[in-house]
């Protein structure tokens, strides 16, 4: 399916550069392909760097987590259910407990935490994989909850919408949080779908009720803050949590007396060969998704939707917020420039803007995290992780759209 993927993203920028040269009679578009090739390349570079520094902190933490046991622990509390969602993985794996703390990350927005936690987790899932160039149905269903955006605390939207002067900056809160449940859901069931999943087992339902219980109970309590009073909520709570898990593993590791800077400096180290591996796959995909966007495939994307709207007879305001949709699954930085150059041309609370506010909030560069994710193992054959994957993406902004005309409209 990658092989595909990336041969497609190619060929349809081809096509698309040559519709601007011989149709709009723009030469300059094959040099504008050219350079973002060099562009994405340097690009890749640079995520490296930073990749190096995060994954070697944070791996080295985990590693003084499972030293002192709070890993298994962890896998043990929730074996029952992952038995039910991931049978091959078996009951107490160390892979259980990296997941549920890779979740709750994400969860918290604790971006810089969640991606090292998840690729330690996904090589746990390698080590039961019998054919380490494809990936299982346990990496897919991980794979795809990952790119569905898994988001309660959404400080970034609010700190965009805040630098651009929004009286309410937190005003998007509840429509994203609705708009990522829905993503969430579809990643789980499309998942389960494709590899017959007993989702009505009573462990599941017991799980999955619980979890939308506390849900609900979270966003009714976060319905009756005030605007600032959330943002501060939400900053304080991100902060919060990540020092704590860091005090947490360190209390932990002195309980069980192990020698926390050693067992640093070894997490540390597999931290580091983990990021030394993904240059190749970031570079490969990066490249083909700049060429993607520069040769102005996803411009005429647009204007068909808008024109299939407008020929439905259907309100065409949502679409002003789509170019935030399109580039998403691309490039996370791409679609937060499409976000705030929205805010800033049609206003920072207009339709258009919260829309795309929503939308930036309850999806994921997807294609991103199956470069980082799968490449951090060696995975070549993704079966059905993209499709899954990109089904939640569309969730997500069908979800935001309609939400936001309920909320907004």
């Amino acid at each position: 399916m990658l092989n595909i993927l990336w041969l497609a993203f190619f060929l349809i920028a081809a096509a698309a550069g040559l519709i601007r040269w011989l149709a709009l009679g723009d030469a300059d578009v094959f040099a504008q392909i050219v350079g973002s090739l060099f562009d994405m390349a340097r690009l890749s570079v640079e995520v490296m760097v930073l990749l190096f520094g995060t994954l070697t902190l944070w791996l080295g933490f985990l590693r003084i987590a499972e030293a002192a046991g709070l890993v298994e622990k962890l896998a043990r509390l929730l074996g029952p259910l992952f038995a039910r969602l991931m049978p091959e993985v078996p009951r107490g794996h160390p892979a259980i407990g990296l997941i549920t703390l890779n979740f709750a990350a994400n969860g918290l927005g604790l971006d810089n935490a969640a991606t090292p936690i998840g690729l330690r987790a996904m090589r746990e899932l390698q080590t039961l994989n019998p054919r380490p160039d494809t990936a299982t149905n346990a990496q897919i269903l991980f794979l795809a909850l990952n790119a569905s955006s898994l988001t309660l605390l959404p400080v970034t939207i609010f700190m965009y919408r805040a630098q651009q002067g929004a009286a309410d900056p937190a005003l998007v809160f509840l429509p994203i949080l609705l708009a990522t449940s829905a993503s969430s859901l579809a990643a789980l069931l499309s998942v389960a779908l494709m590899q017959r999943l007993r989702l009505h087992d009573p462990v599941v339902l017991a799980w999955l009720g619980g979890a939308a219980l506390l849900l609900g109970g979270f966003m009714a309590v976060a319905a009756g803050l005030s605007a600032a009073a959330l943002s501060a909520l939400s900053t304080l709570a991100g902060n919060l949590v990540l020092f704590g898990i860091v005090i947490a593993f360190l209390v932990a590791g002195l309980l069980k007396r192990v020698a926390v800077y050693d067992a640093f400096i070894e997490g540390a180290r597999q931290g580091f060969d983990i990021a030394k591996s993904l240059l190749p796959y970031l570079v490969a995909m990066l490249c083909a998704v700049g060429v993607l966007r520069a040769s102005g495939a996803l411009d005429f994307a647009l204007e068909g939707l808008r024109w299939a709207v407008t020929q439905a007879g259907l309100d065409t305001r949502f679409v002003d917020a789509m170019p935030t949709a399109l580039v998403k699954p691309f490039s996370g930085s791409a679609a937060r420039a499409m976000l705030i150059e929205a805010m800033q041309h049609f206003g920072v609370d207009s339709f258009p803007a919260l829309v795309a506010a929503t939308v930036q909030g309850s999806t994921e560069t997807t294609f991103y995290v199956l470069a980082v994710y799968f490449g951090a193992v060696g995975i070549q054959r993704a079966r059905h992780a993209v499709g899954c994957a990109l089904l939640a993406d569309l969730a997500g902004v069908v979800a935001a759209v309609l939400v936001c005309y309920w909320f907004f409209g």
